[in-house]
């Protein structure tokens, strides 16, 4: 949905000099970060400390920049009224790029690659395709863009509106609702770690995951950009991929 690209490579890593340059003048002011830790393997809690893609990413771009990270916790509809009114200078949640939400905030360059999947019970023969939710009963959470992009391409369907992800797999597990349309890292991830749902191979979406800034510090934007730059080239990005998706192919 978002695209970017050869003379623009030259003036990026020219910005992320100046971004590198304004990150160390802020050396030691924590750079306040938020996120709702619900939406596993992108950020959740496990053993009372929150992990996930996004938590690792995020404290290595921290080191990056010589910054330490203070989480703030929020529920995601709150993610970019909160950066608006300046709560906090990043939001790293599992967001898309989306053109609504560039006119009030800025986003990084993309850091992965993710996209709209249904998810229904392992043993369901009725839903083989997306268009096939139509008219049933389907499980979305509130504030993503699931909810909006459901509505408009399957007019038919019996929305079910949660206020966290899990809840969404829930419903489906319990028989409440059909299916589930939801991001598909958390798809994938729910999959492989409790079983009972599949995904069905054909997505809906394909869509890209940025980091929300407010637009009143570009500079925090370059210097981010830059700092993602240099963990994909020295390999940092490429492990933490692997750790969180390896068992799920892009």
């Amino acid at each position: 949905m978002n695209t970017r690209r050869t003379l623009v490579a030259a003036a990026l890593s020219g910005l992320a000099f100046f971004g590198f340059a304004g990150a160390a003048q802020a050396q030691g002011e924590p750079l306040r970060v938020a996120t709702d830790a619900t939406f596993p393997p992108m950020e959740f809690v496990e053993n009372g400390k929150r992990t996930g893609f996004d938590v690792e990413l995020v404290e290595a771009i921290g080191k990056t920049l010589g910054r330490k990270i203070e989480w703030i916790d929020i529920d995601f509809k709150g993610l970019v009224p909160g950066l608006i009114s300046k709560r906090f200078d990043m939001a790293v949640s599992g967001i898309y790029i989306t053109d609504e939400r560039k006119k009030v905030v800025d986003f990084t360059v993309p850091y992965y690659a993710g996209g709209l999947v249904v998810m229904v019970k392992d043993n369901n023969t009725t839903i083989k395709k997306p268009a096939d939710i139509n008219g049933k009963k389907v499980s979305v959470q509130v504030g993503t863009k699931s909810v909006s992009y459901t509505k408009e391409k399957f007019p038919q369907v019996q929305l079910m509106e949660v206020e966290k992800n899990q809840e969404m797999f829930n419903l489906v597990d319990i028989g409440r609702a059909d299916a589930a349309v939801t991001g598909k890292p958390a798809a994938f991830q729910y999959v492989r770690t409790r079983g009972g749902l599949k995904v069905l191979d054909e997505q809906i979406t394909t869509e890209e995951y940025g980091m929300a800034i407010r637009k009143d510090t570009p500079e925090l934007t370059k210097a981010v950009n830059g700092a993602i730059e240099k963990l994909k080239a020295d390999g940092t990005y490429a492990a933490i991929v692997k750790k969180w998706f390896s068992a799920t192919a892009k």
